[in-house]
This record gives structure tokens, C-alpha cells and sequence, in this order.
């Protein structure tokens, strides 16, 4: 039976795992910098497709955890992967922001208005009624339909706001059409995560927040899971669900070794952009 021991690379979850809103959640700093100084290949996960992965790297530094660009894959960069492989050079209408856009353009996309291969819906801040209608408009005449996560609400300061999956049913009841979602629970996310750092379903591990997107995905990929409680899953949670975990922990803080790293590590393979 594969235990923790067996892990040689490590997929996480960024919000409620690493940090809540800007804040840090205690162990996740050390544990960045434990996975650096042992040369452990890493990737931070995020259904968020709002941002790019530099601009994620920037707010996690301001947040005290350093995470290089290269080791975040959102939602965005797996649907950009994904649509890449399906049509290459197509076009899409996109519903989103910045970290979607950019991933569609750096994968060989076009943008358009004009009869698009594919409607792309994901997070903005900004949604258009206007924006909308035009994908309501092009799916019923043939576009497909794929959304970069099924989320409805997301995190703000003032409360939850709408989001990808919410936006997306209210499309899906104007035309009839179900998008397919790339994101987390779908294991397509974790699967192009794991050729991303070339590592295997068999020695990588996935520590989430959620019973209903971390861990399923994880288990369905193939991967040893870790449910931490910093998040929105508890006992009462845990038990809705006929799976479980391989682990449940506190937090990040149980992955740590207690014994202080060096500084300096020569195991530190730069190859990998840790």
C-alpha cells in the first residue's frame, strides 16, 4: 500500500491550503521551503483563472510564500493545454480576465467575435450582460461550450461572489448545452499538472481543502491524497461523501519536518524553477 514515503512530487491547492485571502496559513511558508531545499518538484493548483501565474507568484510573495511563476498551473493554463490539444490555432469568444486570455494567446488562440470555434467562460470580476447574450448567441449557433471551472461563488472580503459555474448555468439554461469543465474535479487538471513537472500519478501526492474537487479529482487521477482541515472540509463535511482521503490533517504544518533546514542545499535541482 503506497504511504506518504513513497511521494517523490507534491500537487497543492493554493486558497485554504496555502493561504486565506492575502493571509499565510502557519506550516505553508516552511513547507515551500522545505519541497526547495530537497529538490521536491512542485505545483500549486488553483481553479482561479482570473490571474496570470506571475501575478499569482506576486501576491504570494506579498503574502510571505514564495512560489516561482513556473510552479503554478491555474485552471486557465489546463484549458488553454487542453483546448490546444483539441483544435490547434482555433478561435474562442472568452468570458474572463488576464490569466485566461493570456494562457488562450500563448497556446495559439485567437480571439473573435466572428463565429468562434469555442465560447470559454471562466472567473472576472466584471461580468457582462452584454458579453453574455454574445455567448448565449454563439454556442446556440454551434460554438462549443467549455468553462475553466465549476466553482459558483468565489472568495471576496465582503462576502461570496458569483462565479465560472454560476455564470456558466445561467448560460446553460438560455441554450440547453452543458459546458465540459477542464478545471478541478476533472483529473484532465491534475493529469497536464503532472506532465507539466514530469512526474508520476504513482509517487505524487495532492493535499487539498475539499472533499469535492481536491480529493476526488486526486483519487480518480491516481494520486496519494491529503484533505487539510484550513479550509472549508470538517468531520461533518468528511462524512457526506462516500470516498476518503489517504490522510487528514490539521494543516500544512503536519507536512513539515521538525528539524531545521540549511540555507544553502545542493539538491536544489534549478532545472525545475524551484
Amino acid at each position: 500500500m503506497r504511504t506518504r514515503a513513497d511521494i517523490e512530487c507534491w500537487l497543492t491547492d493554493m486558497d485554504g491550503v496555502l493561504v486565506h485571502e492575502n493571509t499565510p496559513i502557519p506550516g505553508a511558508a516552511e513547507l515551500l521551503e522545505q519541497w526547495r531545499h530537497d529538490g521536491t518538484p512542485f505545483l500549486v493548483l488553483t481553479n482561479n483563472s482570473i490571474f496570470t501565474p506571475r501575478d499569482l507568484s506576486a501576491r504570494l510573495r506579498a503574502s510571505g510564500l514564495v512560489v516561482p511563476e513556473e510552479s503554478i498551473w491555474t485552471s486557465a493554463l489546463a484549458t488553454a493545454d487542453f483546448l490546444a490539444s483539441q483544435k490547434p490555432g482555433g478561435t474562442a469568444f472568452v468570458i474572463g480576465e488576464a490569466g485566461l486570455t493570456t494562457a488562450l494567446h500563448e497556446a495559439g488562440f485567437i480571439m473573435t467575435e466572428t463565429s468562434p470555434d469555442y465560447v470559454v467562460v471562466g472567473e472576472t470580476r466584471n461580468y457582462s450582460f452584454e458579453a453574455i447574450t454574445k455567448a448565449i448567441r454563439f454556442i446556440g449557433a454551434g460554438s462549443r461550450f467549455i468553462a475553466t471551472n465549476p466553482d459558483a461563488t468565489g472568495p471576496s472580503i465582503q462576502g461570496v461572489l458569483p462565479a465560472t459555474g454560476a455564470i456558466s448555468a445561467l448560460i446553460t439554461k438560455a441554450t440547453g448545452k452543458e459546458p465540459y469543465v477542464v478545471g478541478k474535479p476533472n483529473p484532465m487538471m491534475f493529469r497536464s499538472a503532472l506532465n507539466r513537472i514530469g512526474a508520476h500519478s504513482e509517487n505524487t501526492g495532492m493535499i487539498g481543502d475539499r472533499m469535492d474537487t481536491d480529493v476526488v479529482a486526486g483519487i480518480e487521477a491516481g494520486l496519494h491524497t491529503v484533505l487539510v482541515l484550513t479550509g472549508i472540509s470538517d468531520a461533518t463535511e468528511i462524512e457526506r461523501y462516500p470516498f476518503r482521503p489517504d490522510e487528514i490533517l490539521d494543516s500544512v504544518a503536519d507536512l513539515v519536518r521538525e528539524e531545521p533546514l540549511e540555507s544553502d542545499s545542493p539538491d536544489v535541482n534549478p532545472s525545475l524553477g524551484l
